[in-house]
């Protein structure tokens, strides 16, 4: 009888060998097509490992304490880390009773105009970056004189200004990528002002935006002050020497020109043209949205807001936060077309 030809099975196991090296070579090696699995639509292999993932990292982190800044303090050059320097310029420029997130805005931006002044060189040469005159840079208090000026809310007032330096680290706001010029002020007058109607240049970030000012709430958000001719007359001709004073005073200050929230643009002052800000400057006016009339023989001036008027507005931030604002929806508002971020330069 004929042994029937079947397969054995030493041949069924080499069969079965070669097709399983085929499929080897067949298979794509790893990182040999990177771009296949987006040509392709496939997704990414999933970690299903136990291991607990890494915890978020928190924007900037950690990167305040890495710089070391030079502050003129008077006569004296201290040397501090960005964070402490920040936490002194928060103290100092925004009452600590203001919302968490109005807090955080100020830290965003106290540092932008820090770093704005490290990239462009400063006021102060080689002697330092930076000083604790408000006039010329940013206001500065110390932890110990702040809790002395807080009393009993020392405790949780400088809780909270820490936490809104901490929580922000190494956040700045950027347009083009780069700090910018992150001026603020008090209160406006209800319209923020535009960078050229209040200094020689213009900047596509500072221009005029609404603002909620809560006025019954800001201390002298009103105010008045009054001249005597004589004192009026002293102050306008040092401030404008081609200035004709020499009609009566209701004679010396025209034709006013103002925004839409009422800030003077430009006025004639004894026949010359001048910006309202150098009027407000030579008479200490709380800000350059003011009218004027006179009464009993003097002139009276009736101001409202608190600064320049120009930037974030530390009133209108705090009014934002409290109605659910975070600080960088305040931030975005208040300087236009920017970004908030964390910045490494």
């Amino acid at each position: 009888m004929r042994r029937n030809r079947g397969t054995s099975p030493v041949s069924q196991s080499i069969a079965v060998s070669a097709l399983l090296l085929l499929a080897l070579f067949l298979l794509p090696l790893p990182g040999a097509d990177p771009f296949r699995s987006t040509l392709f639509g496939r997704e990414d292999p999933v970690d299903e490992t136990e291991e607990e993932p890494p915890p978020p990292s928190v924007p900037g982190s950690g990167s305040d304490d890495a710089r070391t800044l030079r502050v003129l303090d008077g006569e004296e050059v201290l040397e501090m880390e960005l964070g402490t320097y920040l936490t002194g310029v928060v103290r100092a420029e925004m009452p600590a009773s203001f919302e968490p997130e109005a807090l955080k805005a100020q830290a965003v931006a106290a540092r932008t105009y820090t770093l704005y002044k490290l990239l462009t060189g400063g006021n102060h040469g080689e002697t330092a970056d930076i000083c604790t005159d408000h006039a010329c840079c940013q206001a500065y208090i110390d932890e110990e004189s702040a809790r002395a000026n807080w009393g009993e809310n020392a405790d949780a007032w400088e809780a909270k200004v820490e936490s809104a330096v901490r929580e922000t680290g190494g956040e700045a706001i950027l347009y083009g990528g780069v700090p910018i010029l992150a001026v603020f002020h008090s209160s406006s007058a209800g319209l923020t002002r535009a960078a050229g109607e209040v200094w020689l240049d213009d900047l596509p970030y500072l221009q005029a935006v609404r603002s909620p000012e809560p006025g019954d709430r800001i201390p002298n958000y009103y105010s008045r002050v009054e001249f005597t001719p004589e004192e009026l007359r002293a102050r306008l001709q040092a401030a404008f020497p081609a200035a004709d004073l020499s009609g009566g005073m209701e004679t010396w200050l025209r034709d006013p020109a103002a925004d839409g929230a009422g800030n003077v643009e430009t006025l004639s002052v004894g026949g010359v043209t001048v910006k309202g800000t150098r009027v407000r400057a030579a008479l200490n006016l709380r800000s350059a949205c003011f009218t004027w009339e006179m009464q009993e023989g003097k002139m009276v001036f009736f101001v409202t807001g608190y600064g320049h008027g120009v930037g974030l507005s530390q009133y209108g931030a705090s009014a934002m936060a409290a109605a659910g604002a975070d600080y960088r929806e305040i931030l975005t508002h208040y300087y236009t077309g920017v970004t908030v971020e964390p910045w490494g330069g």
